[in-house]
């Protein structure tokens, strides 16, 4: 039997999608103007970018490789991953029933809106108030993990195999857990055991779609934030360049590796150490985990919009069950003190769901006090 748990959704605005084709050339309106753009720095040295790994090297424990591995967590926070092993057929499959699914007519997508209360849905989120300042971007996001949490009136029929090719998320999910393996053997954590944590977790998976304006740089595809994930995997759908990291406090726009998945450190990496998963003997076997109480941090993060072509991508967070309890483990709290307090993962999201996206606000409540 099913057994879902509603979140909390979104305040009703308008289509971006088609606020952009009926807008062209005209300023937009006031909710999505953004005049502090103006005044953020953008680097546009392209010889600084993130690390890219390669995972074929990782899965051969190349020192060099883990090495890189280690330092991209840690300094960054964001990498980008070739020769990952999600196969390359579902993954451009997953592509073209997306951009179809945003080519068609806004009736027919809006099939698959957003029900009261809820973020699941084509639609917006994070907007929680009649005067907030919009981003510049539509999205369909879905929950495919576990399986009993999936709310298939929203899985689009249209295109016909939209639904059978999103089945092949957990692609991305068995990348995700191959990953935390190579970074807890990284931080001498036993590797499946860590990995557990995550097994039966929640997968959501947000499809966005980032209309042309030609006023882009008065407006914001994506507001600055963090992810309220363990991992985020992250595939561009087009080439179009638009993510934007923030590194002492400057924005560095990121360009695409070519069939490359952009993996990124959620909040929960920061924070949590699984407390809620003692039941499968984790507590005692990961006394070494240093992921949490901020060693890795995860790191703001936007998208902007192109003046002349849209710009369409897949991402796909990955956090524990919702009943995990989050929050610094008591073992590594012999030799360092307490940075987060602790809550469920349940509590956390419907945190994060309620509130407008403001960099990374979302871990103020849950740290302490120094």
């Amino acid at each position: 039997m099913s057994t879902r748990n509603e979140y909390g959704g979104s305040l009703p605005v308008g289509n971006v999608q088609a606020l952009a084709s009926n807008n062209s050339g005209e300023i937009p309106p006031l909710r999505y103007l953004r005049p502090e753009l103006h005044s953020e720095e953008v680097l546009l040295d392209e010889s600084l970018q993130i690390p890219t790994i390669d995972m074929r090297k990782l899965m051969l424990y190349d020192d060099d490789e883990m090495e890189k591995l280690h330092f991209a967590c840690k300094d960054w926070g964001f990498f980008q991953l070739i020769n990952h092993g999600a196969e390359d057929e579902v993954i451009e499959k997953m592509k073209m029933d997306i951009q179809e699914f945003f080519k068609l007519p806004l009736e027919k997508k809006n099939v698959y809106a957003q029900p009261q209360n809820s973020i699941e849905g084509y639609g917006q989120a994070f907007v929680v108030s009649e005067d907030q300042k919009l981003d510049w971007g539509d999205m369909l996001f879905l929950v495919p993990l576990p399986p009993s949490q999936r709310s298939m009136r929203l899985w689009p029929e249209n295109p016909t195999s939209f639904r059978e090719t999103l089945d092949y998320s957990s692609e991305l999910h068995r990348v995700s857990l191959n990953l935390m393996k190579l970074m807890a053997k990284n931080l001498g954590v036993n590797p499946d055991k860590f990995a557990s944590m995550f097994e039966d977790g929640r997968q959501g998976i947000r499809m966005n779609y980032y209309p042309p304006c030609e006023h882009a740089d008065k407006v914001i595809g994506l507001t600055p934030h963090s992810d309220a994930s363990g991992l985020t995997l992250l595939v561009q759908v087009n080439e179009v360049q638009g993510l934007q990291v923030k590194k002492n406090g400057k924005w560095i726009p990121i360009k695409p590796v070519p069939d490359a998945i952009l993996v990124n450190i959620g909040d929960i990496m920061e924070v949590t150490a699984m407390l809620g998963l003692s039941h499968k003997g984790l507590l005692s076997s990961i006394c070494k985990q240093i992921i949490c109480n901020g060693e890795y941090k995860s790191m703001e993060h936007r998208a902007v919009v192109n003046s002349e072509k849209e710009r369409l991508s897949i991402a796909a967070f990955h956090g524990p069950n919702h009943m995990t309890m989050i929050g610094p483990l008591p073992d590594l709290l012999k030799e360092n003190s307490a940075k987060y307090k602790t809550t469920s993962y349940e509590e956390f999201l419907r945190f994060f769901v309620t509130k407008k996206l403001d960099g990374k606000s979302l871990l103020g409540p849950m740290k302490l006090a120094d």
